[in-house]
This record gives structure tokens, C-alpha cells and sequence, in this order.
């Protein structure tokens, strides 16, 4: 007989053995699940329907593998443990595995073991069921609970249980969260003019464009009819400001939707975390109000629930916003400062300012323009004009007969990042004709040490090229001396916050004196910016600074007034 005394499934049949081991194997064959005995950690046997489910024949699995073989990664403790507890005569009940089929695929099954005897010996006889249907559907159900039906998108119940995750973790690691509130203006009117039916085509479009700007991390979630919910982990209020404005942006493009040309626009609403609400409902309530905001300011806009928020990104926006027309209509110009050498007293350089012209509030000066410029972008073409226009006037005033001196540039953090900026300067200079001895690149210490051996590439080339460069707001940052050695600056600026109390400030007084000597030891030139009485002068003269600049000499001036400044030469005797 096949099983001998461990087949037991049919002991209640009278008949000879012969009889009995045709009625088992036609059992085998006609059960709709998988049985197979093990003994050993070895196959004794598998009926038809397990090999099928598994892809392997008999003689691949009877003797030569175990039930250990077949399981995923990870799940054979559990399959041991239940093992034990039938050896043990525990009572044993089904738990769900997941086996391996020849190709690589993983089956769930649910699997039910006993203990039983096999040639004499203890064994293990088990059964097995495909839940692979069951599984689906249980997905299928799940997606039915936590996603839209109409666009795919997490709806209201995993939104709330992603925001419970997404605070947190915010909580635990006081950081920033935020919530957009997202309603297209006026969608009632495509719905009744054009029909339910491509409403919904056009929201499936929205959708699949507003997933375009969020993040991985990010949440976009359909709350129902034209509402969409966006949680932001990790984001402060310029970065939320920023993607609200790319999402009324990717709205005002034309969608297209059944033979249709349509236009809608959204308004926004924004909440923060924690000063707007510290729990999912609150925040969801306060986005709500301030997408109402956005409504009733015009609609196509976003609005921040906290007002003073709004209003300084209504200026910032307005800002921006300006700025690119600035760039556009060329409202900006470049007063000058000059350097002067304290054994001398000659401007022996000028350095070169931006500012901003504006047709209404007049001029605007760099701190309040700078940084937007740089976080939209803007700072590189801003940037090659300032480049540009400095290098055309250092070479007019060669013409003009002026001897010869050097013309500092400001170069922003993010300029000098940029990818062709060597190739940049050298077109300014090709451009003005101007020996690129006389240009002086500034840049900040803070800048160099980011990416060190990066940026030390670029100051190579740029030196090779023969123009000067000098480390500005010396002493604010961390420097490394074995860096230090290693960049070829010629110049180091003392910053102005160590200049201006240095008459009253011993700390101040040391500090400059440490820089000037180490620039000495060096040999690098130092300047001190910001010099505003004879005092300062006085000590700074006394400490071995070798030039200055400030408005006890000079304020920055346009190039015309500039002109006569250095026709003059004012300073050689001033103390």
C-alpha cells in the first residue's frame, strides 16, 4: 500500500489493499487542493494539484526537496514553529504562507498540517490552498476603501491615515508639515453645459497633472466632486508657497477632453504645521478657510490661512513677479565704491553694485531682490549682466584715459554653482574687451567651502584665465587653512560686522587684527569693508590693512559720478 499505516483518510473502506490504493489515488486526484506528506525535511508524497500549483514534476520534488525549499525568505520560522506544535500534539489550525513556484512566482496559500506516521515513522501529512483569489479581492476591496474610484487617488480614509503618520513623525522630530486645499473655480458650469460624463473625464486630467508637481513622499488625495488635498511632509511655508504657485500654474494650461478645449483655474488654500493646527482636522478645517480666502480675493490664487503670512508672500510674489519684467525691460544699473589703498591713498578699485530701478517705488537695493532672484532662478542671467556691464565700464574708463584698475563683481552663491560660469566671465571679458587682470570676482566664504575640492576647480580655471578673485565676508564663515593655502585668492575682505563697533569692541579689534596677520603671513592682500569714521581708519592703518572701503570715503556712485571721483583722487591725504 501506498501511504502504509499513514493513510488513514479512507480506513472506514472495506476492500483489499489493491482496492484501497486506487480509491486513495483517485482521492488524490480528483481534491481540489494540494496535500503532501514530509518526513525528514523530504517530499513522500504531493498529489496532483499541489505539483500543478508549484510547476514541478514528481520526481523533481519527491526525495529531493523539502516543504523548507519551497517557501519565500522569512517564513520559514513560522512553518517550523507550527511543525513543532503538531509533533508536540497540539491542535492545529490553518496560517497562511507563501510558497515559491518553479518560475520564481509567489503563491499565498493557506496551509493546515497534522502529525501522522509514514513506513513506521513519525511524519507530517498537510494540506494546501491557492488564496490567490482571495487575496485580490481583499486588495481590490482595500482599494475600493482607501482610493478613488474615478481617478486612482487616495481618497478622505487614507488621506486621514496618511496625515496621522505624516504629524507624527513631524511631532517626534519638530519639524514642518503642510496642507494645500485645492478646488477648481466654477467647475459646476463644464458639468451643466457639457455633461457629467466628461466632468469626470476632465477631473481624471487634473488629477493626473496636479501628481505631476508633488513629490514622492507627498500625499494627493481626492476628498470628492472637484476638491483635492495635498500633504506635504517636511515643508515650510516658502516651499509650500512654491508648489501652490506651480500647481495654479499646471491648472491654467488648456486641457483637452473630449473634442474640447477647456481652461479651469483653481484657488488654494494653505494650513502649516504646528502654528495652523497640531492634529489632521484642524489643519484639513484652516486649508479650507483659506482656500475660501482665495475665492473671495478673485479666485486662480492660493491664500495662506495666517494672514500676515499672506502678506509677506504678496510681497514676495509681487516681488518675483516684478523682477522678471526688470529683466526684461533692463531696469537695472551699477553704482560704484571705491577701493582705496591705505599706503597710497589712490583708488586703486571700484567695486560694482546692483540696483534696481523700479518705475514706482524707485530705487530698490540689493538685500531686498537678491535672494528672491536666486531662489527663482533668476540670479544667473542677473548675474552675466552685472558681469557684463561692470567689465563694458571698467574698459570705458580705460578709454577715457583713467589709469588702470581693478572692477570687483559679487558673484551669488547659486551663479557661481552654475555650469558655465568660467566660460561665462570669459565672454564678458571677450565681450568689453577688458584685460581679465582687471576683474575681481568676489566670492563668499561660505560658497568655496561647499563642495570645496569642486569650487577649487573653478577658481583654477578662472586664475589661470589671470582674473583676480578675493574671499569676501571673511571671518562669518568656517574656513579651513589647508583649503585656504590652496585657493588661488588673492584677496581676503575683512566683514563689515567686524568694522563696525572696532573703535568700542576689543573682540572686534582682535579679530580684524588676526585676519590682517594671517593674510600677511599669507601673502594676501586685505581690505576692510564697511569703514565709516577716522577711528576705524586709524586702528585699522595701525594693524597693517593694506586697503578699505566705506562710506567715510564714498558711498557707492553711478559711473558718471564715478568718473570725476577717480579724476579727482580725493583720498591721497585723508586721515
Amino acid at each position: 500500500m501506498i501511504f502504509g499505516d499513514a493513510a488513514n483518510v479512507l480506513a472506514g473502506h472495506q476492500g483489499g489493499e489493491a482496492e484501497y490504493d486506487a480509491l486513495f489515488d483517485a482521492a488524490m486526484a480528483a481534491a481540489q487542493v494540494g496535500i503532501f506528506i514530509h518526513q525528514d525535511g523530504r517530499f513522500k508524497y504531493a498529489n496532483a494539484h499541489l505539483l500543478q500549483l508549484i510547476g514541478y514534476s514528481a520526481d523533481e520534488l519527491i526525495d529531493r526537496m523539502g516543504p523548507l525549499d519551497l517557501l519565500v525568505p522569512g517564513e520559514q520560522a513560522l512553518f517550523l514553529q507550527h511543525l513543532a506544535e503538531e509533533t508536540a500534539g497540539i491542535s492545529s489550525h490553518q496560517y497562511e504562507l507563501s510558497l515559491r513556484h518553479k518560475d520564481g512566482e509567489s503563491i499565498p496559500v493557506s496551509l493546515l498540517g497534522r502529525s501522522t506516521r509514514f513506513n513506521g515513522r513519525t511524519a507530517s501529512v498537510a494540506s494546501v490552498l491557492n488564496i490567490s483569489a482571495q487575496r485580490a479581492a481583499e486588495r481590490q476591496a482595500r482599494e475600493l476603501a482607501d482610493f478613488d474610484a474615478l481617478t486612482g487617488l487616495p481618497n478622505r480614509r487614507l488621506l486621514a491615515d496618511r496625515m496621522v503618520q505624516l504629524l507624527a513623525v513631524a511631532e517626534r522630530e519638530q519639524g514642518a508639515a503642510a496642507l494645500i486645499f485645492l478646488d477648481l473655480d466654477h467647475f459646476k458650469r463644464i458639468n451643466d453645459s457639457l455633461g457629467h460624463s466628461l466632468g469626470d473625464e476632465l477631473l481624471c486630467a487634473v488629477a493626473q497633472r496636479l501628481s505631476t508637481v508633488v513629490r514622492r513622499v507627498d500625499t494627493l488625495a481626492r476628498l470628492g466632486g472637484d476638491e483635492f488635498v495635498f500633504a506635504l511632509p517636511s515643508t515650510h511655508s516658502g516651499a509650500a508657497a512654491e508648489i501652490a504657485r506651480r500647481l495654479v500654474e499646471v491648472c491654467n494650461e488648456p486641457f483637452f477632453v473630449g473634442g474640447h478645449e477647456l481652461t479651469v483655474t483653481a484657488s488654494l488654500g494653505i494650513s502649516l504645521y504646528p502654528q495652523d493646527g497640531k492634529d489632521a482636522e484642524t489643519l484639513l478645517k484652516n486649508a479650507d478657510t483659506a482656500m475660501y480666502k482665495a475665492k473671495e480675493q478673485g479666485r486662480n490664487a492660493f491664500q495662506f490661512y495666517a494672514s500676515a503670512m499672506n502678506t509677506a508672500m504678496l510681497e514676495r510674489l509681487l516681488i518675483e513677479s516684478d523682477l522678471r519684467r526688470a529683466l526684461r525691460l533692463n531696469e537695472f544699473t551699477l553704482d560704484y565704491q571705491p577701493l582705496v589703498s591705505l599706503q597710497s591713498g589712490l583708488i586703486v578699485g571700484v567695486e560694482a553694485l546692483v540696483r534696481w530701478r523700479h518705475p514706482e517705488l524707485g530705487i530698490i537695493m540689493p538685500d531686498s531682490f537678491i535672494q528672491v532672484a536666486e531662489e527663482t532662478g533668476m540670479i544667473n542671467r542677473l548675474g552675466d549682466w552685472v558681469l557684463g556691464e561692470a567689465c563694458r565700464q571698467a574698459q570705458a574708463w580705460c578709454d577715457a584715459g583713467l589709469p588702470q584698475m581693478i572692477v570687483a563683481v559679487n558673484v551669488a552663491p547659486v551663479q557661481f554653482r552654475q555650469a558655465g560660469f568660467v566660460e561665462a566671465v570669459a565672454g564678458a571679458l571677450a565681450a568689453s574687451g577688458l584685460e581679465a587682470g582687471l576683474l575681481e570676482l568676489e566670492v563668499t566664504e561660505r560658497t568655496v567651502m561647499h563642495d570645496a575640492e569642486i569650487h577649487l576647480g573653478t577658481l583654477s580655471s578662472l586664475n589661470r584665465m589671470g582674473v583676480e578673485l578675493s574671499l569676501d565676508d571673511f571671518g562669518t564663515g568656517y574656513s579651513s587653512l589647508a583649503y585656504l593655502k590652496r585657493f588661488p585668492v588673492g584677496k581676503l575682505k575683512i566683514d563689515r560686522s567686524f568694522i563696525r563697533d572696532l573703535e568700542s569692541d576689543p573682540d572686534d579689534r582682535a579679530i580684524a587684527s588676526t585676519i590682517i596677520s594671517m593674510g600677511r603671513n599669507l601673502r594676501l592682500t586685505v581690505l576692510a569693508e564697511g569703514v565709516e569714521n577716522a577711528q576705524q581708519l586709524a586702528l585699522l592703518r595701525d594693524m597693517g590693512c593694506d586697503m578699505v572701503q566705506g562710506y567715510y570715503f564714498s558711498r557707492p556712485l553711478p559711473a558718471g559720478e564715478m568718473t570725476a571721483l577717480l579724476r579727482q583722487q580725493p583720498f591721497l591725504n585723508k586721515e
